[in-house]
């Protein structure tokens, strides 16, 4: 069966982990502090603070950012549930907007129409590592004087006009989760340009404390770290993460190539000035499709090819639908009901990316 992800991990993550066990520091320590000044160098951001996953990376960026109880922060329903969780996780309200059908990121137009006098905050998302219209939303910030804030999970190695995403915003939140394009098995990292965030991330991650600086005693603390054996395998993913892009995109063009001209599919776009990573590749049935979203996966799957529906709304899940109920995203919820996550991961096979194209051609052919 061909898995839809897999981490690309090999002899060196393992030695890693290996040295850093008989190390002794297992713990926060100094593979930790030197994989976010890797994040640093990546990303171009002037700091970084590495967390235990981007959820815990996100949640206290809302702290940092100062969001409260009865404060409201617009996001995409359309994204992993997390998105809005961590709003929630500070007493804040998740208001949703809807997207655009073509790149699957947030519509800065209709984000703009949902602004109130309890707005506090943008929460853009990176879908599927394609950046979303971060200039456009900064002007909407600066306008109403709000925090842009980024849910860059699949985000790492994602450029927007020429620069890495990481740098763009106040905070931004990486994941390092196994099905992302590099992996520390669990983790997560916010990056910022702001030395308050900085500070305040740091010690908010380790339960207010950080060694020769005052506790802060404005918000309770966590345990949000991330182990020095996550860090040292993170060392050595970042070391391949170009390669590992590169193939990943080479994958994404073969997909693209037999796959623009189905006259039922419909791809997202990577406009010009934007480069995705692809950290998953999803394709969207249209309303001519002579197959449903279901017969699909199982036809897949009689062929030993994994798939996965694609991103649902979190307006329509069962932890919000009772408050959410009246919420009506046109764009979103017609296409989280046709999409289609098929595998892409570094190392595939040739002979495995063409028999994907082939199944999924003689099943799509009208």
């Amino acid at each position: 069966m061909i898995p839809i992800a897999k981490p690309y991990l090999t002899e060196e993550e393992a030695q890693s982990a290996y040295d850093t066990v008989l190390s002794g520091w297992v713990m926060q320590g100094p593979n930790v502090l030197e994989f976010e000044q890797k994040i640093c160098e990546y990303t171009g951001a002037e700091f970084a603070v590495a967390t235990s996953n981007c959820t815990t990376a996100l949640h206290l960026s809302m702290i940092s950012a100062g969001i409260e109880e009865g404060d409201e922060v617009i996001c995409p329903s359309f994204s992993f549930i997390a998105t809005a969780n961590c709003i929630k996780y500070v007493g804040a309200k998740p208001v949703f907007a809807d997207v655009y059908a073509d790149t699957l990121n947030m519509n800065p137009h209709h984000a703009e129409s949902l602004i109130t006098d309890k707005t506090k905050a943008v929460l853009i998302v990176h879908q599927l590592g394609m950046p979303a219209d971060i200039d456009e939303f900064r002007v909407i910030c600066d306008k109403y004087e709000l925090m842009l804030i980024e849910d860059a999970a699949c985000a790492i190695g994602s450029t927007y006009k020429g620069e890495k995403i990481g740098r763009h915003s106040e905070l931004v939140c990486f994941s390092f989760h196994p099905r992302k394009v590099i992996t520390t098995g669990e983790g997560g990292v916010v990056t910022t340009n702001n030395r308050y965030h900085y500070e305040r991330l740091q010690r908010l991650r380790q339960h207010l404390h950080v060694s020769g600086n005052e506790k802060d005693i404005s918000h309770p603390g966590y345990n949000y770290r991330m182990t020095d054996i996550q860090a040292g395998i993170g060392l050595k993913q970042l070391d391949k993460i170009d390669l590992i892009i590169k193939e990943r995109r080479r994958i994404a063009a073969c997909y693209i190539d037999e796959l623009k001209n189905v006259d039922c599919l419909e791809l997202q776009i990577e406009k010009e000035g934007y480069c995705s990573n692809y950290q998953s590749f999803n394709i969207i049935l249209k309303n001519n499709s002579p197959v449903t979203l279901d017969e699909l996966m199982k036809r897949l799957y009689d062929e030993g090819i994994s798939s996965v529906k694609g991103i649902e709304c979190i307006h329509k899940s069962e932890a919000y639908k009772n408050e959410y109920g009246s919420t009506v995203l046109p764009v979103s919820e017609e296409i989280s009901g046709r999409s289609l996550m098929i595998p892409l991961f570094v190392p595939m096979e040739e002979k495995d990316i063409k028999h994907i194209l082939k199944v999924l051609k003689a099943n799509l052919s009208t």
